[in-house]
């Protein structure tokens, strides 16, 4: 009876299409399609992840004092504030121009930011190794900065002479020195901060005040952690790096080298280290035969979904990639994501902005402890580049 009956309405239906003036089928299909679009918005409206308020206190970070002990918590720093209330100036001026809404100056040359989830048993080894580096290399010896081309963007019609940077002007800046490392505690219930903490302690009087710790009351993901970092940077430049240590944190040269290389005449620019010449390599090819397919499923779907610039880039996920400070203002502000997907929105927002990236090959070696669920969490992330890119691509997200 029942197959009779959806006969009949098959057949009814097709005689009213076949009878129906074209302008009326015409009708009915941008009807469907407006009604199709519609339901499409509301679901990835839905589903895409907004990140959750800033808290109070989240806004503040932990240091030690010269005597060693543990300071008051102090404000962080927000470029963002200066950088946005200069945007209004000049919008109330008429004067869009780059010299009158770029990001204030940096204050340290570069900034670590380190994400740091119940970390308490690897932090202090990849803390040993950054901040070893750091003092090495952009300490306080401004010369020896200068010496190796490290210097801060330069605008157009500026001369370097004696470590200073000379404006056509005829004003002149010091180039930034000094390092800094900002922890990010995401709702870790272990010892990280004490461990952090007591890093920073062991550095001695000079350099403690350098390491700076930020506890998020609730976990973020490790995207949400990075954000959360770059927002209160003071480098002239800005690095990520993961807790585990599992790259070589030394090719940071590396990224720094490539960067200014391609970096625009705004000084804007992003070096991402990669992993993509280990693919081949012994420690690759040990993994399991289903974590090797997840990754390249993965590497498929980025060539699919992403926008040119961005599924070119070989490594999307490696937890070590470096900012001009320039760039951060185009990226940073308009971050949504906070899993493991987070990378990718960062270069499609660099992508979007014009800003040159480079791609770095750097030493990197498995490290015990991940808690990454291969099979769930590349699913998470198959489905979270999905809602990401669709996001973007219907207007959920923009970056007014």
């Amino acid at each position: 009876m029942a197959s009779v009956i959806g006969g009949q309405l098959v057949t009814t239906i097709a005689n009213a299409v076949k009878d129906a003036p074209p302008y009326m089928l015409a009708g009915y299909f941008l009807l469907s399609l407006f009604v199709v679009t519609q339901i499409f918005y509301l679901l990835i409206y839905t589903v895409a992840p907004t990140p959750r308020n800033i808290l109070r206190s989240e806004t503040t970070y932990k240091h030690i004092e010269a005597n060693g002990s543990i300071g008051t918590s102090k404000p962080l720093p927000y470029w963002k504030n200066a950088y946005e209330q200069r945007k209004r100036t000049a919008r109330e001026k008429g004067d869009l121009s780059d010299s009158n809404i770029r990001i204030e100056d940096a204050e340290v040359f570069m900034s670590l930011v380190v994400p740091a989830f119940n970390e308490e048993n690897r932090l202090g080894i990849m803390l040993k190794e950054a901040v070893g580096y750091l003092q090495e290399e952009y300490g306080k010896d401004n010369s020896h900065i200068t010496a190796n081309g490290s210097m801060r963007h330069r605008p157009k019609g500026a001369q370097e002479q004696n470590g200073y940077i000379s404006l056509a002007n005829g004003s002149a800046g010091k180039v930034p020195t000094g390092w800094e490392v900002l922890i990010v505690s995401d709702g870790s219930i272990d010892k990280t901060i004490d461990t952090a903490l007591e890093f920073a302690r062991s550095l001695g009087s000079e350099s403690a005040g350098s390491i700076r710790v930020i506890s998020l009351v609730e976990n973020r993901g490790k995207g949400g952690a990075v954000t959360h970092g770059m927002r209160h940077v003071r480098g002239e430049y800005a690095v990520f790096a993961d807790a585990d240590g599992a790259s070589k944190f030394e090719d940071l040269g590396k990224l720094l080298r490539e960067l200014k290389k391609v970096q625009d005449d705004d000084g804007r620019g992003v070096a991402v280290g990669s992993r993509a010449h280990l693919v081949g390599s012994e420690e690759v090819v040990k993994r399991s035969f289903l974590r090797n397919l997840l990754m390249h499923s993965f590497h498929l779907l980025l060539w699919i979904l992403t926008p040119k610039a961005t599924a070119a880039i070989r490594d999307t996920q490696c937890g070590f990639k470096l900012f001009s400070r320039p760039a951060l203002p185009y990226i940073i502000p308009h971050m949504h994501s906070e899993s493991w997907i987070f990378d990718v929105e960062m270069l499609m927002l660099a992508e979007a902005a014009s800003i040159p990236v480079a791609e770095v090959p750097i030493g990197w070696h498995e490290v015990q402890g991940s808690k990454l669920n291969v099979l769930w969490d590349s699913l998470g992330m198959a489905w979270g580049l999905f809602v990401l890119r669709a996001a973007w691509a219907i207007g959920v997200y923009s970056r007014t």
